[in-house]
């Protein structure tokens, strides 16, 4: 068994998206004031590096982190490689996911090209593949990037389609390293109650 982190460095250079709270760390008591510990505490977007999106980041009505379930986030997972689509069309995956039904999906596109940078453009699915994972009943799908979406999209129609086929959203994962086929994921947020989105700590599984 061999286990990949596939989870973006929380930093102070952790890009976010422009606008957006970025993330900073430090330590409010130390050890030498308290003479036994250190404690520290964090500033962050819910939505900065590898994070979900709950449906209420998007539709006032729409579940929040707590209420969604858990067991979506870890599970058969397959990584499908995108790289060199500016459209991830239902053509380039039908073929790898086909067989796949009811797994989660990950797709690698490497489009976010410089970490510590905020992508100026990024590729999206096509509601046509959104279509295709669910028929699948494929359960959450996995990004490379801080979107879904098209960067400056305000009405966010894959987002919402996503939402309708009831799968879930897993953003900002780092795929470079990992090679197209099957793993066990494992992505658990924080039940953080009421939050629109939260950070989460994603590897996968290879059994080799």
């Amino acid at each position: 068994m061999r286990m990949y982190d596939i989870s973006r460095p929380l930093s102070e250079d952790t890009p976010t998206w422009p606008g957006d709270t970025p993330f900073h760390y430090q330590v409010n008591w130390s050890k030498q004031h308290t003479g036994s510990v250190n404690v520290g505490s964090i500033k962050m977007s819910v939505h900065t590096a590898t994070h979900v999106d709950a449906p209420y980041h998007f539709d006032d009505k729409g579940k929040r982190m707590d209420e969604l379930d858990l067991s979506v986030f870890k599970g058969p997972a397959v990584v499908v490689d995108v790289r060199g689509h500016q459209k991830i069309e239902r053509k380039h995956v039908e073929k790898v996911i086909g067989q796949h039904h009811a797994k989660r999906i990950l797709f690698r596109t490497d489009a976010w090209v410089k970490a510590r940078e905020f992508p100026e453009q990024i590729p999206t699915l096509s509601l046509e593949v959104v279509e295709l994972l669910m028929a699948m009943d494929v359960p959450l799908i996995g990004v490379d990037l801080p979107s879904v979406d098209v960067l400056d999209s305000k009405d966010l129609p894959i987002h919402h389609s996503l939402n309708q086929a009831n799968i879930c959203i897993l953003e900002g994962i780092d795929l470079r390293e990992i090679n197209e086929g099957e793993y066990e994921l494992i992505a658990l947020p924080l039940k953080i109650k009421g939050a629109d989105g939260c950070p989460v700590r994603a590897v996968l599984i290879e059994n080799v």
